[in-house]
């Protein structure tokens, strides 16, 4: 749905980018611990403060095509959802701007307004997206062979088998080897088209985008006090 991993914005502001960078990249591929891997990566990140938050969310881009992805399957009535095992902060934001139904990833902890390099509740992991698209499913009564899940890294495999229909969107390659059908292009609204999706949807969504002027995404929200 983005161009960036969020986390390696976070470590661009804390001055650790090249090494999160490489852990990021080991856990997309599978070569490495994914829960592991995110609790190293969260713990280089300690002491950032509210300015650091704002400038990595003023960084994030919308992949191509991301709005008219989203508006197309809202006008068709099709419930959407981010399943990140990015940050709170940020897809929340993000599900509130481009108005998604429903929202999971991991949640910073915060102390006295910085980030203490910690993590709290659940990790968002692959088998934590799988659950949570079956409980989208059973919530709204959706048979789980009518659930499409896109994803790109090895923390999705479990969530794409889990959907009836699981696509890799310019995914690593043992993503692309096992899901059901992949696509390496770089605008998101191409897979309207792998779904049967018509034109004359895709140009209605896209008229209504065009009618209001699109304001840059939500930024963060602030820091809770301890």
């Amino acid at each position: 749905l983005i161009q960036e991993e969020v986390i390696d914005l976070l470590a661009r502001e804390a001055g650790v980018e090249d090494r999160v960078v490489a852990l990021t990249a080991a856990a997309m591929a599978g070569q490495i611990d994914f829960e592991a891997s995110l609790r190293e990566r969260v713990s280089l990140l300690e002491g950032l403060d509210q300015g650091a938050l704002w400038r990595a969310a003023s960084a994030i881009t919308l992949t191509p095509g991301a709005r008219t992805l989203i508006r197309t399957l809202q006008r068709l009535g099709i419930k959407t959802a981010i399943v990140s095992a990015g940050f709170t902060r940020f897809t929340s934001a993000l599900a509130a701007r481009l108005g998604i139904d429903y929202s999971l990833s991991n949640t910073l902890e915060v102390k006295d307004g910085v980030l203490t390099g910690g993590l709290v509740g659940e990790i968002v992991d692959g088998p934590r997206k799988a659950r949570f698209v079956e409980e989208i499913a059973a919530g709204e009564g959706i048979p789980l062979d009518q659930v499409v899940a896109i994803g790109d890294g090895a923390n999705d495999l479990d969530m794409l088998r889990t959907a009836g229909l699981g696509i890799a969107f310019n995914a690593k390659p043992m993503v692309t080897a096992e899901a059901d059908t992949s696509i390496r292009v770089p605008f998101l609204d191409s897979i309207l088209f792998l779904l049967g999706i018509q034109r004359e949807h895709v140009e209605a969504a896209d008229a209504f985008d065009a009618a209001f002027e699109q304001p840059p995404l939500m930024p963060v929200p602030d820091l809770p006090p301890a």
